[in-house]
């Protein structure tokens, strides 16, 4: 792969903003894969997960949550410690539109009755930090480093 392209994806400038949006953005990504992915923090696991994907029409259920899991557990995971950051985060920009309009938008923006508020911040976030790269204290930087 070409070191240009690599070094291209990682480097920042962001400084310590885009570590602020990192942190508690990979903590909710990780916990929320984490409850589709292994049942932890009241989650349904795979197989529950999957089923419900089904019964609203996301086929084959158990796939897309395995998809999505992994997306968010793994994608926050690569936020938290700041490699790879613009991937990750495009991955899970995508992983959040489709939360967003295969689940929620039918209930309107508000939380409250399961909309797609939170969602769409998250989703925000994601963009973010896919434009502005990991900041300081990312592993991309130790990255970077090393292929100069």
């Amino acid at each position: 792969m070409n070191t240009s392209f690599i070094n291209r994806l990682i480097t920042t400038n962001a400084g310590f903003a885009a570590l602020a949006l990192r942190i508690p953005t990979a903590i909710i990504f990780i916990a929320h894969g984490a409850q589709k992915l292994f049942g932890w923090f009241g989650g349904y696991g795979l197989e529950g997960t999957g089923q419900w994907m089904a019964s609203i029409g996301l086929e084959p259920g158990y796939q897309l949550a395995l998809l999505a899991g992994s997306a968010e557990f793994f994608g926050g995971i690569a936020l938290l410690i700041g490699l790879l950051v613009r991937p990750a985060a495009l991955m899970l920009s995508a992983t959040m539109l489709v939360a967003i309009f295969s689940v929620h938008f039918v209930n309107g923006l508000f939380m409250t009755n399961n909309g797609y508020e939170f969602a769409l911040t998250l989703l925000a976030v994601s963009i973010s930090l896919m434009f502005s790269g990991a900041g300081k204290l990312a592993l991309d930087n130790v990255l970077k480093q090393r292929l100069s």
